[in-house]
């Protein structure tokens, strides 16, 4: 359904390799901001974004993935089923054509469409190294809003939410937030 393209959307990114707390809150973002009709986008990944769509899906709304490789392939391929499920509620969405996989260089790629279609981006948890970054940095350069969670200061899986922040992203601590900023109530 590509009217589900003109959706507001909000991105949640994060750590493939996340934290309890990080997977918690992702949900808790992910419920909250499909709960207020907000269509939430991710990138099918471990992680913070998995658990992004997943609680979407539970919440029963609709989510978009974007993927890093052509659409008859899933990766990571343990996201096998949810992959299914956003394909029956929601939107998967490849600029690569089928048969072609995982790249590194896809990865990026993929980012710019997340910060694309999205209002704002939600950095849940990050490292400074983080592709999370990436996505960010796209949406703050397209003039969208860049929200990031603080955390533990001495939490490497933190520190690139932090560098966010200082660098001018809105800080949250909570899903009301994010759409008090975009005026979403």
């Amino acid at each position: 359904n590509l009217e589900l393209l003109y959706q507001p959307m909000i991105a949640i990114v994060g750590s493939r390799q996340a934290s309890k707390w990080g997977l918690r809150n992702a949900r808790l973002f992910a419920n909250a901001l499909a709960t207020a009709g907000v269509f939430v986008i991710s990138g099918l990944a471990k992680g913070i974004d998995g658990a992004a769509h997943a609680e979407t899906l539970r919440t029963g709304s609709q989510t978009l993935a974007v993927c890093g490789t052509g659409l008859d392939i899933t990766y990571p391929k343990e996201h096998l089923d949810l992959a299914r499920a956003i394909a029956m509620n929601g939107l998967l969405v490849s600029e690569l054509r089928p048969g072609i996989g995982p790249q590194a260089h896809h990865f990026p790629l993929r980012n710019r469409i997340i910060a694309a279609l999205a209002l704002g981006v939600v950095v849940i948890e990050a490292t400074q190294k983080s592709g999370s970054l990436i996505t960010a940095r796209i949406a703050a350069d397209l003039g969208r809003d860049v929200f990031a969670l603080p955390g533990p200061v001495d939490d490497p899986l933190h520190a690139g939410c932090h560098q966010l922040i200082q660098q001018g992203a809105k800080l949250v601590c909570s899903p009301k937030d994010v759409l008090d900023e975009l005026n979403f109530l």
